[in-house]
């Protein structure tokens, strides 16, 4: 009997710790404006990904299967058709994103986090010092980005070498010189 009365009022205070009040509707709202740029960013990565796929194949079509002469004409076409796509779709999908949010995040936050935790996250979000920290993701890539390429460069550099030989190869392709291969982007030019 003292299993069965243990058992409910755990269960009961699981029930009472799930609810959700107006206020933590109301923190859980806050949140999610607060973090509306995130949810859009989400959105727009999802938008982008298959049209960066499409390039990229577009790209080797273009070296494969196309003449060089036409080659530009024709890359510029498909570079117009993948903006459209990304302009045409990037909104709807971000409204959209914007739109489920509630149902998908907030109620994630609902159920996983206490009213006083919801308070404390917006504390951390609004926080001058995460702002600020926030707004440096970019130079934090490009520093620890110039870094790595400088420290592995010259570890990358043959294995990239090799795999395109073996993509080449089981492709069936001619295989380029040893020294024809274009210059990398992160070399300076030979003079």
């Amino acid at each position: 009997m003292k299993k069965i009365t243990l058992l409910a009022l755990l269960l009961a205070a699981g029930i009472v710790h799930a609810q959700s009040t107006p206020a933590k509707k109301e923190l859980v709202a806050r949140i999610l404006v607060l973090q509306q740029s995130a949810i859009e960013q989400t959105a727009q990565s999802l938008v982008e990904r298959p049209a960066a796929q499409m390039q990229q194949q577009a790209g080797m079509a273009l070296q494969t299967r196309i003449a060089p002469e036409k080659r530009e004409a024709i890359a510029k076409l498909v570079q117009a058709d993948l903006k459209k796509y990304v302009d045409e779709v990037g909104p709807l999908v971000r409204q959209q994103a914007v739109k489920l949010a509630p149902s998908t995040i907030g109620a994630l936050l609902e159920e996983k986090f206490t009213e006083d935790e919801l308070k404390q996250l917006i504390s951390i979000i609004e926080s001058p010092v995460n702002r600020k920290f926030s707004q440096m993701g970019g130079d934090f890539q490009k520093a620890l980005g110039e870094k790595l390429i400088a420290q592995t460069q010259s570890i990358v550099e043959p294995k990239v070498k090799a795999l395109e030989q073996a993509v080449v190869k089981h492709l069936g392709l001619p295989s380029a010189p040893p020294n024809s291969a274009p210059e990398t982007p992160n070399k300076p030019p030979k003079k």
